[in-house]
C-alpha cells in the first residue's frame, strides 16, 4: 500500500502564493507518476498537474498553466505544487494522487491508484 499525506493548504489573498506538499510512504512505492487534482462542492474533480518519476513528462490543467509549478524530490518521496498568482476560483480541496504505472502523466482521475485525504486552499478576493 501507498499512503499520501498533503500539507501546506490555507487561506491566502488573491495574487498570493502557496506551496503544497505531498509526502508518500509505503513499501510498494516505486517510480510512480504523481499528480494533483482539486475539487469544489458540487463539481467533478479537476486535473491540476502531474509529473513523471524523472520529471521528463509534466502536464498542467489549462486553468493553472503559467501560474502553478509541479516538482518532486524522489529522495524525500515528496511532490510539490507551487501556486502563484492565486485567484478566488482556485479555492478548492487539493488532492495528491499516485499512479503506479511509470511514464505518461494522464489527466483522468481514474488513471491514478492512490489518493491523499486532501488539503483545503482558500483564496480570498
Amino acid at each position: 500500500q501507498v499512503q499520501l499525506v498533503e500539507s501546506g493548504g490555507g487561506l491566502v489573498q488573491a495574487g498570493g502564493s502557496l506551496r503544497l506538499s505531498c509526502a508518500a510512504s509505503g513499501r510498494t512505492f516505486g517510480r510512480y507518476v504523481m499528480g494533483w487534482f482539486r475539487q469544489t462542492p458540487g463539481k467533478e474533480r479537476e486535473f491540476v498537474a502531474a509529473i513523471s518519476w524523472s520529471a521528463d513528462s509534466i502536464n498542467y490543467g489549462d486553468s493553472v498553466k503559467g501560474r502553478f509549478t509541479i516538482s518532486r524530490d524522489n529522495a524525500k518521496r515528496t511532490v510539490y505544487l507551487q501556486m502563484n498568482s492565486l485567484k478566488p476560483e482556485d479555492t478548492a480541496v487539493y488532492y495528491c494522487a499516485a499512479r503506479n504505472v511509470p511514464g505518461a502523466t494522464p489527466l483522468r482521475e481514474d488513471e491514478y491508484n492512490y489518493w491523499g485525504q486532501g488539503t483545503q486552499v482558500t483564496v480570498s478576493s
